[in-house]
């Protein structure tokens, strides 16, 4: 299999420029173990685990793969800081982070001393900035295009704006799919590609098929609109008949799913009433609405209810609007070897200036 060296290759310790995001309730140790063991770098979705889930994916992932992978997480989940703890204590293994709402610069200093990367996902110029100046080493962004919390911007816009803006690797989200893909990125001077929705539509999926069936019966973008009734953010999702209940929905109807969410996400996490008040007066400081606090639940518990219990129509599906132009359940194996084929044969085939030739191979020292 062809590979093609990045910065982003060089620095996660990965053969090829392709990363697997963490989705919350998707990206368990079965899916990061079948994206590392084909080359690519997958994130273990620890923001939505306990602290002895994320112990026991720990674990397997030291069994089941060689090489390293990464961990997402975010400040305001109940267990933080025990997730800091375990990604240390791991550090010959865990080699990155990724984040949205991340640690100070004082954590991000910790997670450097011990060799652990630290790569936030970003859906805006200004924040990407932010990120590099905290200490980020390496940069995700996604565009509009992408699923989940997501912003108005289209990669085509963002990425060669954040490319300007900052001096590290950035890695292209939002929309990616293919080996056609990756080689544009990589013509834009992006370091590789992030990939969610179609890592979730793979044969390691862990999503039941009931579920993964709605993904693949969508074929019109349109579908997977963005929307602000789950949490208060844009959230970009799959059309269907609960998020068009919660849409249509009062404002006290979407107070009582929003506390009713709440004490489902207290009794799973068995965060006491005094967290949950910190962890509201925490998100009121970093700027969030009152209705995006009071709703942040929201999203864990019906994404849970999808992903997990297997009722696509009584919980939300987030999704990137790729979706649209995917019917297929790929082993990973299969999905990375392929996207790197496509991938190599797209630069082989780029118009050159007479007497340059193709360094398929080197394609990343320029990137």
């Amino acid at each position: 299999m062809p590979e093609i060296r990045t910065p982003l290759t060089e620095m996660l310790g990965c053969r090829h420029p392709v990363v697997q995001t963490a989705m919350g309730w998707v990206a368990d140790a079965k899916l990061v173990a079948a994206t590392t063991n084909a080359g690519g770098f997958g994130f273990l979705a620890a923001a939505t685990m306990s602290t002895s889930e994320l112990d026991a994916a720990l674990s397997e992932l030291r069994e089941s793969c060689d090489g390293p992978f990464g961990v997402n997480f975010h400040m305001f989940q109940p267990n933080a800081q025990e997730v800091i703890e375990r990604v240390l204590a791991n550090a010959d293994r865990v080699r990155a982070v990724s984040y949205g709402r991340g640690p100070n610069a004082e954590t991000i200093g910790r997670f450097k001393q011990a060799g652990v990367l630290c790569m936030p996902t970003v859906g805006a110029l200004k924040h990407a900035v932010k990120a590099v100046e905290l200490g980020a080493d390496i940069i995700t962004v996604q565009g509009g295009e992408g699923g989940g919390h997501t912003g108005s911007t289209p990669t085509t816009l963002l990425l060669p704006q954040v490319l300007k803006a900052v001096n590290v690797p950035v890695v292209a989200a939002g929309g990616f799919h293919d080996g056609r893909g990756l080689a544009a990125a990589l013509a834009w001077g992006a370091a590789g590609i992030a990939m969610g929705t179609r890592f979730l539509m793979t044969a390691e999926s862990p999503v039941p098929r009931s579920t993964l069936a709605k993904y693949q019966e969508v074929q019109d973008a349109a579908r997977i609109r963005a929307s602000t009734a789950v949490d208060g953010m844009p959230q970009r999702m799959i059309d269907n008949p609960y998020l068009e209940k919660l849409e249509g929905g009062s404002g006290l109807r979407r107070l009582f799913v929003a506390l009713a969410s709440a004490w489902r996400w207290k009794q799973r996490t068995g965060m006491s009433v005094l967290h949950m008040l910190r962890t509201f007066i925490a998100a009121m400081r970093s700027g969030d609405s009152i209705t995006q606090t009071l709703s942040a639940a929201n999203a864990p518990v019906l994404i849970q209810r999808a992903m997990v219990e297997g009722h696509p129509d009584e919980g939300v599906l987030p999704s990137g609007q790729v979706a649209s132009v995917l019917d297929d359940l790929p082993p990973v194996v299969e999905l990375i070897d392929h996207i790197m084929a496509e991938a190599t044969a797209r630069i082989d085939a780029m118009p050159r200036p007479q007497g340059a030739t193709a360094a398929t191979n080197k394609q990343g020292d320029a990137a």
